[in-house]
């Protein structure tokens, strides 16, 4: 995960109930912090996963009027991030995004326009979120993902390099061992599937899992 630091004081922004009610959280699941974006997305951290609660239309719409100053004004388009439900998203709303942390690859924070990236193992599409200020949902974020890496280790591939991570799946405890290319490797280009086992089966091992 790409380090960021939080240069402002942290804080947990007050979640709606309404926006709580939304969120299926995992059994035996808390909430650590939550923060509001600017297009009004309410992105949590839960010890499990992460979550991103979009504005429903009538929120979206009364935002939208407000800023225009006139009723009846039509809705403002949604961010890409938020219109299309990302794999993941919560059985009982799909709007809601909800990812375990293992799958979450990492994430970067730019200072310069406040913008929160994430990206995830699987190659699903990277989200991203603007907020006013950093938050204490930033140092919560990355906690939870330093705490879902067991063991990394590089594959160097000529001029590249790949990663094979053990990772916990942080609301059962189960691991899973998980390979991330760069761009445009093949496992079938020569060489790159040795490599990988070697380094899986050898990471496997030192946690105690089958071959």
């Amino acid at each position: 995960m790409a380090p960021f630091t939080v240069r402002r004081a942290q804080r947990n922004d007050p979640l709606p109930k309404d926006v709580r009610a939304r969120v299926d959280l995992a059994r035996r699941e808390r909430l650590l912090a939550a923060a509001r974006s600017a297009d009004g997305v309410w992105v949590l951290v839960g010890t499990a996963r992460l979550y991103a609660v979009p504005p429903t239309p009538a929120t979206t719409s009364a935002r939208t009027d407000a800023a225009a100053g006139s009723p009846g004004s039509s809705a403002a388009s949604p961010r890409a991030t938020t219109g299309t439900p990302a794999p993941g998203a919560a059985a009982s709303d799909p709007g809601v995004l909800a990812r375990p942390w293992h799958l979450v690859d990492g994430g970067t924070w730019s200072h310069d326009d406040f913008t929160l990236t994430v990206t995830w193992v699987d190659g699903a599409r990277p989200q991203q979120w603007v907020f006013r200020e950093s938050t204490a949902l930033l140092a919560a974020f990355r906690e939870r993902v330093q705490a879902s890496v067991v063991l990394a280790e590089v594959v160097p591939l000529g001029a590249r390099q790949a990663r094979v991570v053990i990772r916990k799946d942080l609301s059962d405890g189960t691991l899973h061992d998980q390979t991330i290319l760069p761009r445009g490797a093949r496992l079938s280009d020569p060489g790159v599937a040795e490599a990988v086992a070697d380094a899986r089966a050898r990471l496997r091992e030192q946690v105690g899992l089958a071959p």
